[in-house]
């Protein structure tokens, strides 16, 4: 597939269907590129596609299967878009909230392989029913739990509001979940000894 150079060609690609209810426009939009004027579409469409497919059949479906409809907040960053973003984050322009490139090969930027190899895929996302009930300090962890005890992630950020957090799929998962929700820091990794084992205890709560 070629990388769209075109109205036509990119709106045929926006149709390219990634899961039951996800399509590849769903995640293209880009507040830095609709703001700057770049064109966010990837430079290797198909190894988008690859990874936006497992992000989506993996992770997206089945959360949204067990807690209703999901918000995408920011998905697929062109290399351009991620990079032009940390730089205006490095120079303290607010709302830019960009790692550097090489840290979101196979994360925000879809069409490039980690430096390891691997193909993966991050969206960033809300889950209203969730933030609805639970927004105490700390209620993020309900939904961490519950997609660690489930789900194949990779890596989990949390953000405070509406506990939106990125959610990344990948060759090879991480497993590392971080927050910058409090309490702020790492809740769990490979080797903690919270790590292992059932955490019903800590999301039963969702489904009472």
């Amino acid at each position: 597939m070629r990388r769209p150079n075109s109205v036509a060609a990119l709106t045929e690609f926006g149709r390219v269907r990634l899961s039951k209810s996800f399509f590849m426009r769903d995640f293209l939009f880009s507040d830095i590129a609709a703001i700057h004027g770049f064109p966010n579409v990837p430079d290797d469409p198909d190894l988008a596609v690859a990874a936006g497919r497992r992000l989506c059949e993996e992770l997206l479906e089945p959360i949204q299967d067990r807690f209703g409809r999901i918000a995408i907040r920011s998905a697929f960053r062109s290399a351009k878009v991620n990079g032009f973003g940390n730089a205006q984050q490095k120079a303290g322009k607010a709302g830019y909230n960009c790692a550097n490139n090489a840290a979101n090969l196979a994360g925000h930027i879809w069409d490039k392989r980690d430096e390891a190899g691997n193909m993966g895929a991050t969206a960033c996302i809300v889950v209203p029913s969730v933030w609805d009930r639970f927004q105490a300090e700390g209620d993020w962890r309900k939904l961490a739990w519950w997609i660690h005890d489930h789900l194949p992630y990779s890596d989990m950020e949390f953000f405070p509001r509406y506990w939106a957090f990125n959610i990344q799929w990948r060759e090879q998962p991480v497993r590392r979940i971080y927050s910058f929700a409090k309490p702020r820091g790492i809740l769990t990794r490979p080797g903690m000894p919270n790590f292992a084992g059932s955490h019903e205890a800590e999301w039963r709560a969702l489904f009472d």
